[in-house]
């Protein structure tokens, strides 16, 4: 049993599920309307109304999933919590409200789970497709066939700044609306054509605004009953008449919704003018249960994460027989460590087999040039935190150990950078070795145990070991050898 749950910035939502044959079946859903993206102030910082909001919804999260027994959970945030620039001092609250980390996504990524959500639901395999998800904050179009995506792209304008942008104090009228649709249509048009209606056979609308646009088209009978152009300029033309978001009159929409209703149609009118879609699907499917699938997968021992490393070595040309030795060593290494827990164990794997990408750019301080590409490279499946995580380990992989700031008073994180340490220095020494062939222990201190002949058989093995202790020795670790 799994659990997802989307900290969007109109509302936090949260789906727990089961996976059954060939489907996940929901058997919990629960959605709280913070509006969180609206507690933004004037310098993108969560006001303390807007935090103690998103605790207190937390909390109620955080008290519905320990009534279940789960075998994982992710918590998901996206666009707000991207861009509010106090989201670090926001994080540690969150998290303990809820009990899980909280991973901020980026909008790439959000896409990508998306997709999988909406691939999971539709039984044509090999259909060309488009899908749009318009959320509070961003916009993601995500072009795919069948289960495989093949571009995807994340457009920062949503729901929640169009409509306090252009309908302000809930006024809605022509000009104003015109306004916004002519802004959306601006930031799409850059990106548009490699999504226009030639590369695909059907449109499909995912978010929860695109699915209560359709509800509204359907209860009132607007248009042609269908999310197309027509109806949407039907609908566009009952909020104008209508005047002001008090006055709404339109079955199945509430008020208090309005103003995150018309942002969201200026958005999707001036996405169907600029994309050419003459119609299309809204469907019951999106990020919650691509996060679902992402989580069964990786149980299943299917990880995307794994497939994003291989095609970022391929991309980057990356010598793959030097990448699986240093990943295969370092992990072997940090099993004899005997870490506390796996937190880092598969994340020092995918370090071991990026070690080397850096030198793409420069043979020289590859590994920082590596560490600035894998923290800032789009590697699908990754969060931020992870990327950031596998980034340290590639910069700490050689060089002083003072410019990983800290992050080795964590003593299982610590363990995994010796471990990517040692391996490299190995292949590097173009020592044969086999993990079993030497003995390493670290606790208060790093003990080192090799065997005697290495030493006579590779010079500059011994070099290296002694910059080794002397970079230990700099951040207080006392680092031991013994030959044998």
């Amino acid at each position: 049993m799994f659990a997802a749950v989307d900290l969007g910035s109109n509302s936090f939502r949260l789906h727990i599920g089961r996976h059954d044959g060939d489907a996940i079946r929901i058997i919990k859903s629960a959605r709280d309307p913070i509006r969180l993206g609206a507690g933004l102030d004037s310098k993108d910082c969560l006001t303390e109304q807007a935090m103690q909001a998103a605790i207190e919804s937390l909390t109620r999260f955080g008290a519905t999933l320990r009534t279940f027994p789960l075998d994982a959970v992710r918590v998901v945030a996206t666009n707000t919590l991207r861009i509010a620039k106090n989201a670090a001092a926001f994080l540690p609250s969150a998290e303990k409200a809820i009990g899980y980390p909280i991973e901020i996504i980026s909008g790439e990524e959000e896409g990508r789970l998306i997709y999988m959500g909406v691939a999971s639901a539709l039984a044509v395999s090999g259909e060309r497709r488009l899908v749009l998800d318009i959320g509070g904050g961003s916009t993601e179009l995500i072009l795919g066939k069948g289960q495989e995506i093949e571009r995807v792209e994340s457009f920062s304008i949503g729901t929640v700044k169009q409509g306090l942008s252009f309908f302000a104090g809930g006024r809605i009228d022509a000009a104003s609306f015109n306004a916004a649709i002519l802004s959306a249509r601006s930031h799409f048009e850059d990106g548009a054509p490699p999504y226009h209606s030639q590369y695909w056979t059907t449109a499909y609308g995912s978010s929860g605004t695109i699915r209560a646009i359709a509800d509204a088209i359907e209860k009132n009978t607007l248009g042609d009953g269908g999310l197309s152009i027509r109806s949407l300029e039907a609908l566009k033309s009952r909020l104008i008449q209508n005047g002001h978001v008090r006055r709404i009159d339109l079955a199945g929409m509430k008020p208090d919704r309005a103003t995150t209703i018309a942002g969201g149609l200026a958005i999707l009118i001036g996405l169907m003018q600029e994309l050419g879609i003459k119609s299309m699907t809204p469907i019951e499917a999106g990020l919650r249960m691509g996060v679902l699938w992402d989580l069964q997968l990786r149980a299943t021992r299917r990880d995307r994460r794994e497939q994003s490393v291989r095609g970022f070595l391929q991309r980057f040309q990356v010598d793959e027989m030097r990448a699986n030795r240093v990943a295969d060593i370092a992990s072997a290494l940090y099993n004899q460590l005997k870490p506390g827990s796996d937190a880092y164990g598969r994340h020092l794997y995918w370090s071991g087999l990026l070690h080397e990408i850096g030198q793409v750019v420069s043979h020289s301080s590859y590994h920082k040039h590596g560490a600035y590409l894998v923290e800032n490279a789009d590697l699908s499946g990754f969060t931020t935190r992870e990327q950031r995580m596998m980034s340290t380990l590639i910069l700490g992989q050689k060089g002083n150990l003072k410019k990983l700031n800290g992050a080795l008073t964590d003593s299982d994180f610590a363990k995994a950078v010796l471990a990517l340490r040692l391996a490299v220095m190995l292949m590097h020494s173009r020592i044969g070795v086999e993990p079993d062939e030497l003995r390493l222990k670290m606790k208060n201190r790093i003990e080192l145990e090799i065997r005697r002949d290495w030493l006579p058989q590779h010079p500059t093995l011994s070099y290296w070991i002694e910059k080794e202790k002397e970079w230990w020795d700099q951040v207080g670790i006392d680092f031991s050898i013994r030959a044998s």
